[in-house]
């Protein structure tokens, strides 16, 4: 067999692998997609689907900061309520056996009071680290489970919202009265026997819980998104999410 003749085998021998290679990894990002909650059939671009993940994680964002910021709804929700810190615990407990008790209530109420004040604030830092999602992000996400988005969201942007957050955090504390409430605390309770100063940053707790409470709320939406229909309530939602 000459030269030419191997050469030209060879190349249909390699064509044709090429294209077996194509239809699996066209099946694999199927199964991907599918498993994502994404539709899978032709003619949806990574545009479209890109735009469809930033689209979720828009709409969640924003009803995860309206649930969050009406009254109780930090209070009112076991899941995100901030509680009185671990690190404070034995002091608060002691504190209600000597009749400080209505005090100690009162700032764990004041906690989330700011929370729910200062949660709008964080549309703005949400807004911004949509935008910024690229295509790889998307491939990532789209290997996820039902919280994927929210999840990579929080990994890549966790750092960023809290810094741009605190400010408004503290604002609302010193606001409704939590640093306030803190300090008379703390001082009854360093005024007893035998008892020494516990140092603890409020604002740096008060700013982790809002925000976890947040991400929380912000994954309870991405589920509705994905798994109801009725939660899709934009065209590019139903068009990326339907089944």
């Amino acid at each position: 067999m000459k030269g030419n003749q191997l050469k030209r085998i060879f190349l249909i021998i390699m064509s044709v692998a090429f294209v077996v290679s194509l239809v699996s990894c066209g099946g694999l990002v199927d199964e991907v997609m599918k498993g994502a909650g994404l539709k899978t059939q032709k003619g949806l671009s990574t545009d479209t689907i890109i735009k469809g993940l930033k689209e979720a994680l828009s709409v969640g964002t924003d009803n995860a900061v309206t649930q969050v910021s009406q009254l109780d709804g930090y209070l009112g929700n076991e899941a995100i309520k901030i509680l009185i810190p671990e690190k404070i615990q034995k002091a608060t407990d002691m504190l209600k056996k000597v009749g400080f008790g209505e005090q100690v209530n009162a700032f764990e109420t004041s906690m989330n009071r700011a929370a729910e004040k200062a949660a709008p604030m964080a549309t703005d830092a949400f807004i911004d680290s949509i935008k910024k999602m690229s295509f790889d992000d998307a491939k990532k996400i789209l290997q996820g489970g039902d919280t994927a988005a929210t999840d990579f969201f929080r990994e890549k942007n966790y750092k960023r919202l809290f810094k741009k957050f605190k400010p408004s955090v503290a604002g609302s504390m010193n606001e409704v009265g939590v640093t306030r409430l803190y300090s008379q605390m703390m001082d009854k309770y360093t005024s007893l026997p035998f008892v020494n100063e516990v140092p603890f940053d409020i604002d740096e707790y008060v700013t982790a819980k809002s925000i976890d409470g947040l991400f929380h709320t912000v994954a309870e939406e991405e589920k509705k998104i994905r798994k109801d229909p009725a939660a899709r309530v934009t065209d590019i939602l139903k068009e990326v999410f339907a089944k």
